[in-house]
């Protein structure tokens, strides 16, 4: 009998061994798990709602010590090891959302540190010329693009062995309409200019044949320059553009988004994409319409902004139209008021006078449309400018982070900005804890629209709409801006 209780008392002490081997291993698991929730929460600014973001930490340091005090003493080894792996699971799947929500921020900011541009040698569709070495000059605006033009030829001459010279010429368009009557010449093409030397129905790759491309990639020097945490403006740009959110592209939509987190304001001032305005860096601080200012780079569309309204934009947003509206789903569909009943090409879909509301494949095909309304494609920036201002009331009324968290991974590779996960989660966490009480108003600049009056500097000779802005309205609109910046 003795031995037979000591050989039990053996094999009790043995299994506490196992179970205090397995526990340690899971504490040890559950500690690095932990850890690194903690760090991602703290570094990026995440649950730092009332102090939500500690309370998690001490939760995790609570659970962490119990479980060291039940291993050390051999105690209730069982539901030690039971707590540990919920709690092991639960911190997992949180981390891993954690860091997927930090992951889509990262994707958002990489691409706004450059921008890239693909700039090709283009002949007439029907030109004879189907190579880079049949070509002995190029048709090339020079003077309004030479470092875009540079870099091509340059890495023309070392892949190819080639030293181009150039022609020079007044536009890309003044280009095109050589090479259009003229087969055997070849012109440089900058893609950011394709959609400006489109006519209406049209494709440019119907009329010209590529034979040479390069992608020119550049640092983008745009920095924010906020030095208030609590009140910022933020230059959303609309685009409406196949290939990656970096490329260049006109803007088709200009919001600035001034954002009081103390007052829980937000206010929407929308400039009309024609607005006849004068366009720095690349557009030579020259007058042409505002959308074509993006062509030079999303950092001069920030900058004719803040020359417009004098006024600070901290951080930009740059959105795909194409991409970006699959966001609408997340948010459960938006509501639109629209101006004029239509039938949509793209999807033949039917849009009666008033409320809409449009899921993602609709609002697609409301943004789309120009050639079933009867203002054109100005009419298509103004439905465009009502999805984005639906879109971003929408998301004014999120009220907890997991929202936020399926928004920002939902976004993806469809927004490019600059403002870091810090500042983001800010935004979320002082709306949470404001219940999502945020009060959002919207302007939009009035002016008069003319054709082939005013002069473009992208588009000279071009017959082109612009809308001179009213002064009156524009100074309207500062001083709401201020208004909203200053806490009234």
């Amino acid at each position: 009998m003795p031995n037979h209780r000591r050989s039990k008392s053996s094999r009790s002490h043995s299994t506490k061994n196992v179970w205090a081997i397995i526990n340690s291993c899971l504490i040890a698991l559950f500690i690095l798990l932990a850890g690194l929730t903690s760090y991602l929460l703290l570094a990026n600014n995440i649950l730092n709602v009332n102090g939500l973001n500690w309370i998690v930490i001490a939760l995790f340091i609570g659970v962490t010590l119990l479980a060291i005090v039940l291993t050390a003493t051999k105690k209730l080894q069982r539901l030690t090891c039971l707590i540990l792996l919920v709690a092991c699971v639960f911190v997992g799947v949180f981390l891993f959302a954690t860091k997927s929500t930090i992951d889509a921020t990262k994707r958002m900011n990489e691409s706004s540190f450059y921008s890239e541009v693909e700039m090709s040698v283009v002949v007439n569709k029907d030109s004879a010329i189907n190579n880079i070495k049949e070509v002995d000059k190029l048709l090339a605006p020079v003077d309004s693009d030479q470092e875009n033009i540079q870099g091509l030829l340059t890495n023309i001459k070392s892949n190819e062995g080639i030293d181009l010279g150039t022609e020079k010429v007044d536009s890309y368009q003044s280009a095109f309409d050589t090479i259009s009557s003229d087969s055997n010449q070849a012109m440089v093409l900058n893609s950011g200019f394709v959609s400006l030397l489109e006519q209406p129905g049209e494709s440019l790759k119907d009329r010209v044949k590529t034979i040479y491309t390069y992608t020119v990639r550049k640092e983008t020097k745009t920095t924010p320059k906020t030095a208030n945490a609590d009140v910022f403006n933020i230059y959303v740009s609309g685009i409406d553009t196949y290939g990656p959110i970096s490329s260049v592209s006109r803007s088709d939509v200009n919001i600035i988004m001034t954002i009081n987190l103390k007052t829980n304001k937000v206010l929407l001032t929308t400039t009309p994409r024609d607005s006849y305005v004068k366009i720095p860096d690349g557009g030579a601080d020259q007058y042409d319409k505002l959308t074509h200012a993006g062509i030079y780079g999303v950092e001069t569309s920030e900058k004719t902004l803040e020359n417009l309204y004098g006024i600070p934009i901290d951080y930009y947003a740059r959105i795909n139209f194409t991409s970006f509206l699959k966001l609408i789903d997340l948010l459960g569909g938006v509501e639109v008021v629209n101006d004029q009943a239509f039938t949509s090409k793209h999807g033949n879909y039917d849009f009666p006078v008033g409320k809409v509301t449009l899921d993602s494949e609709r609002a697609l095909a409301f943004v789309r449309e120009r050639y079933s309304l009867d203002g054109g494609d100005n009419d298509r920036g103004k439905n465009q400018e009502k999805v984005i201002t639906a879109i971003i009331n929408k998301m004014a009324s999120l009220q907890t982070i997991t929202n936020f968290s399926s928004v920002l991974n939902g976004l993806g590779d469809s927004i490019q900005t600059n403002m870091p996960t810090s500042t983001l989660m800010t935004i979320a966490n002082k709306q949470v804890a404001s219940g999502g009480r945020y009060t959002v108003e919207s302007q939009d600049v009035k002016g008069t629209g003319s054709t082939g009056q005013l002069k473009s500097y992208a588009m000279p000779g071009s017959s082109l709409y612009m809308y001179s802005l009213d002064e009156a309205s524009v100074s309207e609109a500062k001083v709401a801006i201020q208004s909203v910046m200053e806490g009234n």
